[in-house]
């Protein structure tokens, strides 16, 4: 009986590890960077499991000293097939995200 136990046991962990990752043949179907000497870059991709973003950022005087503004988005489909997208700045004031399924203050 353990023989047994420990033989289905076997045949589920070598089941699990041929299950492919879904992502790990994912291949990049579309991307695009554009630096801009000192002043700023920018940024595009999706790659064809579906997931995409994109974020500009540029240098910002505040006060005495120079800081990066950054704003940008990222989708990307869940384990459970919910599409989900979060759009963030990100600047002086730190990362503030927004999303539908973020928590709101």
């Amino acid at each position: 009986m353990k023989c047994a136990l420990v033989c289905v046991a076997l045949c589920l962990v070598a089941a699990a590890v041929a299950v492919p990752v879904p992502d790990q043949n994912a291949e990049t179907l579309k991307y695009d960077s554009n630096i801009n000497g000192v002043d700023g870059y920018s940024y595009q991709y999706e790659t064809s499991n579906g997931i995409s973003a994109q974020e500009a950022g540029e240098l910002k005087n505040v006060g005495d000293a120079s800081a990066l503004a950054v704003r940008g988005s990222f989708t990307y489909t869940a384990d459970d097939g919910q599409v989900y997208t979060v759009n963030y700045i990100a600047d002086e004031n730190g990362f503030q995200p927004e999303g539908e399924h973020l928590p709101k203050e």
